[in-house]
């Protein structure tokens, strides 16, 4: 199908972090989809309304009212990430974001729009009650995605057996956001799943180093407690959020790429 409209919905994953820098802003996944849309149609125009650290509720409150007003039919291409951040947070409640999630979908679905959403990698390196409880909440999360994509006619893309994606080489030093190569490999993965040209390297894994030795790793480990978790937890405590006072990248459709 050619698509005449991209909107990307979502958190911190569909901003772009921590992806390359273009006039200011992270490129990403969504912008990297968009360049070969836009390829297909002269009049192709591109909305990125995501925002770091939102959490489901805001991104179906506050993104989806907006991504309403210029939905036209099939052709305009919805993407929907979100649910994340509530997962992460200590006070996860999954009977409240579930079916936040589903009525999301819903309300873009009865629009006319295509749209896609996701599932994550649900496992990490390592074991014990951290890596555990890792699983179990995003199994859990992933499969309401799976079950609402079974409901609703929308297109998946889902990381089982894609397990190599979580290969710490293509996350950025926070250990949470995708670097480059990452958002490469996504945006390769979503054109492969809409039938655009993509570039079938994604699929392939990178090759095995060898391990760190325990002093580099407690090294690294330390800084990045010290740079990105102590900072986080902080946040936590005052009720503040990454997001709060930014505004989306791409608020209103633009031509694209505009560059």
């Amino acid at each position: 199908m050619q698509y005449t409209r991209f909107i990307a919905l979502g958190d911190s994953m569909t901003e772009g972090m921590s992806d390359e820098m273009m006039n200011g802003k992270y490129r990403g996944w969504a912008d990297r989809v968009a360049d070969v849309l836009a390829k297909s149609n002269p009049d192709f125009t591109y909305m990125n309304l995501a925002i770091r650290g939102k959490l489901l509720k805001q991104v179906v409150e506050d993104q989806i009212p907006i991504a309403l007003k210029y939905i036209e039919g099939k052709q305009t291409l919805v993407s929907f990430h979100a649910g994340a951040n509530d997962v992460l947070r200590p006070n996860y409640k999954p009977e409240l974001s579930l079916p936040q999630f589903e009525r999301g979908i819903k309300e873009l679905v009865d629009a006319g729009a295509t749209v896609i959403i996701f599932t994550v990698i649900d496992k990490v390196d390592g074991k014990g009650r951290t890596a555990e409880l890792w699983h179990y909440r995003f199994g859990n999360f992933n499969a309401n995605v799976r079950a609402v994509a079974a409901k609703y006619p929308v297109i998946l893309f889902d990381a089982k057996g894609k397990e190599f994606l979580s290969d710490r080489r293509f996350l950025a030093f926070d250990r949470l956001h995708m670097n480059s190569e990452g958002h490469k490999r996504l945006a390769n993965a979503v054109l492969a799943g809409l039938d655009f040209p993509y570039d079938s390297n994604w699929q392939i894994p990178l090759p095995k180093v060898e391990q760190k030795s325990k002093l580099v790793s407690f090294a690294t480990t330390s800084a990045w407690i010290l740079i990105f978790i102590l900072p986080w937890i902080w946040r936590r405590l005052r009720g503040t959020s990454s997001g709060d006072g930014r505004s989306a990248k791409h608020f209103e459709p633009i031509r694209w790429p505009s560059r």
